[in-house]
This record gives C-alpha cells, structure tokens and sequence, in this order.
C-alpha cells in the first residue's frame, strides 16, 4: 500500500500516541471485550452523534511506526478538519512540520476526489477513484454506529479516560476489523478511541502489518464551530503549479 493511500486511512484518524506498538501491546495485552448491550450502546450513541455532526476541527501527531529490519518513527503534525452536508463529505489535513522541521503539505478529500499539495515542489497529485475510501476517511470523525457496523466487525473493548487539552474525556475502545478482504489484507485492524457522544476519536492505532503501525492523536477537538478556516479544504496553487494523477 502507498504511504499517500495509508493517510487515507488514517486521516482522520485517523491514532496513539506513545513510544510504538510494544507500549501498546503492554498496556491493552488480551482486552476483553465488553458485553454485546454495552457495544450496542455505545453505537446507538453514536447514530444520535452522527445526526448532528456538521464539522469538526483537531490538532494531530500522526507516528508511522517500521520495526522490521530496523526500528523507525516518523512523525507528522498539523492540523485536520472535516465537514458534513447531507450527503456530501470533505476533509483537510494540513501538514505543518514532519519529524519537527517545517515541512508544509495539503490532503484534501470532497467530491470522489483525493489530492495532495506539496508547496515545495509546487506540484498537485491526484488519486484516481478515491470514493471507495470515503467510508474509511470518516472513521472516528462523523461516522455512525451504522456506518461502522456495515464496514467492520466491531469489538467493544471497554472504556479508558483520555485528555483533551484540559478536559478529560471518557472514551470507548472500539477494536474494527475490516469486513472487505481487500482491506484486511493491508489493514489488518483499527482501535479508536472514540467520543460516543460527539461522534470523534481522540485516538487511534492503525495496524498495517506485523511490522508497520500507524499512530495518533487528536487534541484541541472542537465540534460544529460556527466558522472554519477558509482554505480548509482547499490550497493555493499558481501558473507554475504542476499537476499529475495516480
């Protein structure tokens, strides 16, 4: 899978952060599930969240983890934003430094369309066929109970407090296992940390194989402001922009 296409998945959410996947493996080593009622509830929940979710803004640290041959952390961060109409869906996710140095870029997602903007080289991408990752891009972010339960198996696997700048915040750990075979065969499962109450997650692991991981947070989550910057979901090219699709 490309790294453009592994963002997809985890933009939003796309996850935890902390020192990698041993830490991880520590600290949930066999989580049981939690009974089927209280899964049940936590996805009614969200149907009721999901109603009334219109756009949502966070700051993220987005760590992609290699362990094989040789330990890796990259590191990304910046700043996302969703938005929901009817039927229509869009995300930004603005890059603003990678492994702490200034290193801008741009992801955009809205209209069936995935691009990214790299200033540097002041150059456009565009992913061809990108819908068939929308359901993906709104997991954590505006997604239902329904919209989760028809893409993946879901473990409810109890709940933890999370801090959201100087709000703690009881959270739900949601273990998906993706239904479509194509998926599993790169992503092999996801554990939110969701908000069942305003349909976001404030952390997610994303496992991309035995030896590749994908892991964030969310903080500063505002839900439904009245405004959100106007290059959200857009950014600024010029004559000398190139352009090319994938």
């Amino acid at each position: 899978m490309r790294p453009e296409i592994k963002l997809v998945f985890a933009a939003f959410f796309a996850l935890l952060l902390m020192p990698g996947l041993a830490a991880f493996a520590a600290q949930h080593p066999s989580a049981p599930a939690a009974p089927e009622n209280d899964k049940d509830k936590v996805l009614e929940r969200l149907n009721i969240a999901a109603r009334n979710f219109h756009t949502a803004s966070a700051d993220f640290e987005f760590d992609t983890i290699e362990t094989d041959p040789i330990y890796d952390k990259d590191v990304q961060t910046g700043a996302v934003y969703y938005e929901r109409k009817d039927n229509s869906f869009q995300m930004g996710v603005h890059i603003a430094a990678h492994d702490h140095k200034p290193s801008p870029k741009v992801y955009t997602y809205g209209n069936g369309a995935f691009k990214l903007f790299e200033p540097g080289i002041d150059q456009v991408t565009t992913f061809a066929k990108a819908n068939r990752f929308e359901s993906y891009v709104m997991l954590g972010f505006g997604a239902s109970g329904k919209d989760l339960e028809a893409m993946w198996n879901i473990k409810d696997l109890g709940s933890e407090k999370i801090e959201d700048g100087k709000t703690s915040v009881k959270t739900e750990i949601l273990e998906l296992v993706a239904k479509d075979p194509e998926v599993r065969k790169n992503l092999s499962k996801v554990t939110i940390w969701v908000d069942p109450d305003r349909a976001v997650s404030l952390k997610q692991v994303l496992n991309f194989g035995s030896s590749n991981t994908r892991i964030s947070l969310y903080s500063n989550i505002k839900v439904n402001q009245k405004s959100i910057p106007g290059d959200a979901f857009t950014f600024k090219t010029d004559r000398q922009t190139q352009y090319r699709t994938q």
